[in-house]
């Protein structure tokens, strides 16, 4: 027995051995290009520093030009607004089209169509919207025009840039976003929903008391990833708009980035993204706890 033993724990030990090969590469990429950046990034937030000299430790300086700053406050109740354009009409366009996926048809050509456009680059998109939406020129207003509506200045008027740009985004993202929910609909037993139907609830009555609140680990899942990403919106703005009309589309990550690349105040925005990190954390920890992501209501 005891020889048995032995080799069953040598075993175990080869075995662990093998699994931390196989993730060290995953884990040095992990430490090079997630933890290191982090912490130099921390780092240089207590830092005066453009590349041209070695940073200069200068304190919590960055963090009070951060607070009397109108520009961050501005980028920030931009991005606010962005967030939650984005996050409710995806949320609920996503919802939709999962449930519809679930109970029309689950045929894999169609999941295909809807996450095609996820496929599409950001840059890409919205070089194509930018096109379609341009005041003069694009044929998303000269067909405005063909029904007898005025042109809209989608992406150069302080009230349609913001919703336009959220638009663009919820195009792209919400055939992904609704992968991930038909996948938690697939969690869920066909034999509830039999129950409701012969208990005779409509199909309102068991979405809103069967769907919904056995889905919301996974909308939990899917409110912190969307949120997150949402926070993070760039490429949209860098491309469609620069951050205008004057500030109107300036989002904080643009900001960072043009205080980084465009002014070289690597310290300053190194204390805005280090600002924005802890947001994210404090709003997907508070999001975690208030939907109870860690339970489920299945037995």
């Amino acid at each position: 027995m005891a020889a048995g033993g032995d080799a069953r724990a040598g075993r175990r030990k080869d075995d662990t051995g093998l699994a931390v090969l196989f993730i060290l590469p995953a884990l040095i990429g992990f430490l090079a290009f997630l933890v290191w950046p982090t912490l130099r990034g921390i780092y240089l937030s207590f830092t005066t520093f453009n590349l041209l000299t070695p940073p200069r430790w200068v304190g919590l300086d960055n963090y009070v030009r951060m607070v009397n700053d109108p520009i961050f406050w501005n980028a920030m109740k931009v991005t606010l607004y962005y967030v939650v354009v984005n996050i409710f009409f995806q949320t609920v366009l996503a919802l939709v089209i999962a449930v519809m996926m679930q109970r029309l048809t689950k045929k894999t050509w169609l999941r295909a169509i809807v996450l095609t456009p996820y496929l599409v680059s950001n840059v890409v998109a919205a070089m194509i919207f930018l096109w379609i939406l341009d005041f003069q020129l694009g044929i998303g207003n000269h067909l405005l025009t063909l029904v007898g509506l005025d042109r809209i200045p989608f992406l150069t008027s302080d009230t349609w840039v913001i919703p336009t740009i959220a638009g663009i985004n919820v195009w792209r993202h919400v055939g992904y976003t609704a992968l991930l929910i038909f996948a938690g609909l697939q969690t869920i037993p066909e034999t509830v929903y039999e129950a409701g139907r012969v208990d005779g609830a409509s199909e309102n009555r068991m979405f809103f008391s069967i769907t919904l609140p056995l889905l919301r680990p996974i909308l939990a899942l899917v409110l912190i990833i969307t949120i997150v990403g949402s926070f993070q919106v760039f490429d949209t703005v860098a491309i469609a708009t620069a951050g205008g009309p004057v500030n109107a589309s300036r989002v904080l990550q643009f900001y960072i980035y043009d205080l980084a690349f465009g002014r070289f105040q690597f310290g300053y925005a190194s204390a805005l993204s280090v600002a924005l990190l802890v947001v994210l954390v404090v709003i997907s920890f508070v999001q975690y706890k208030v939907s109870n992501a860690d339970s489920t209501d299945l037995g």
